[in-house]
């Protein structure tokens, strides 16, 4: 009787790793969210592939620049140089802040900030801030087996989309579009 179901036992383990894998981005954000409200810029990158979003976000506000420049001023030689140092500085800021360290001091910042606004749990300065959850209200969807998006619309109705990979068993967050016209 045994050995009819012994193909069960892989079928299984395949649903399972199935399953993990499905619920990889799931799991993603939710580490996201409590490394953000506990602050944990450590937790934070093993949720976040660091190097991909800098050069995501990277690309994303070079194209920007370029496009906003328009055709006339990229044509000009002082132009181009203008752009060149614009896009230097963009570089710069992303690559400053886009680290664990980066996003470290933007939590302080925005702890304390809180704080000083009185947007406190209980109301009270001493208290401790009210946790961000950035994704909190984020429309799911799978691109593909790979790749994972959760969109937040602003107040302005902009979407904000967090796009996440996966790499082996894992889901990293790798881009975020921006609502870049």
């Amino acid at each position: 009787m045994s050995k009819k179901w012994w193909w069960a036992l892989p079928l299984l383990a395949v649903l399972a790793l199935a399953g993990y894998v499905a619920a990889g981005p799931y799991l993603a954000i939710r580490g996201i969210t409590q490394a953000i409200q506990q602050q944990d810029t450590g937790r934070l990158q093993r949720y976040v592939d660091f190097p991909a979003l800098r050069v995501n976000l990277k690309a994303q506000l070079d194209d920007y620049l370029v496009r906003q420049a328009g055709p006339q001023l990229q044509s000009g030689l002082l132009g181009a140089f203008a752009l060149s140092m614009a896009g230097g500085v963009t570089a710069a800021g992303v690559d400053a802040l886009v680290t664990p360290l980066g996003i470290g001091a933007l939590l302080q910042g925005r702890s304390l900030w809180k704080r000083a606004s009185g947007d406190t749990v209980g109301g009270d300065s001493y208290a401790r801030p009210v946790p961000a959850d950035p994704l909190k209200e984020a429309e799911h969807r799978f691109e593909s087996t790979s790749r994972f998006t959760a969109t937040v619309h602003g107040e302005d109705g902009q979407p904000l989309v967090f796009v996440f990979a996966r790499d082996g068993l894992r889901w990293k967050l790798v881009d975020i579009r921006l609502p870049l016209q």
